[in-house]
């Protein structure tokens, strides 16, 4: 894999883990759960695991192209941001959106 299409990789991955949790009723997608709406605390732990996974798979896409680059607080930082405001549209549907009830 490439360097421009590891990269575009990651970030899409990522669009996708943050919308995740709010596009769905289910933990992770799969798992079925006893209430007919997730509640706001699971998204967002959902969120912070899935974060995680994107953030592993970014760290493989950079092993794989060669040496891996010590990363400090702000990386993380900026990184978890950068979650949020990717998980903006699902929270969107999710909270601010009104859905009709049939």
């Amino acid at each position: 894999m490439s360097s421009p299409t590891g990269g575009w990789f990651v970030i899409l991955l990522a669009l996708v883990c943050a919308n995740l949790p709010f596009i769905n009723q289910r933990l992770f997608a799969v798992v079925p759960l006893r209430w007919s709406r997730k509640p706001l605390w699971l998204r967002l732990v959902e969120l912070i695991c899935l974060y995680l996974a994107a953030g592993l798979a970014g760290f493989a896409v950079e092993a794989s192209l060669g040496n891996a680059f010590p990363l400090g607080w702000q990386f993380y930082a900026i990184t978890a941001c950068m979650m949020l405001v990717f998980a903006f549209p699902g929270f969107t549907w999710q909270y601010l959106v009104k859905h009709r009830t049939a």
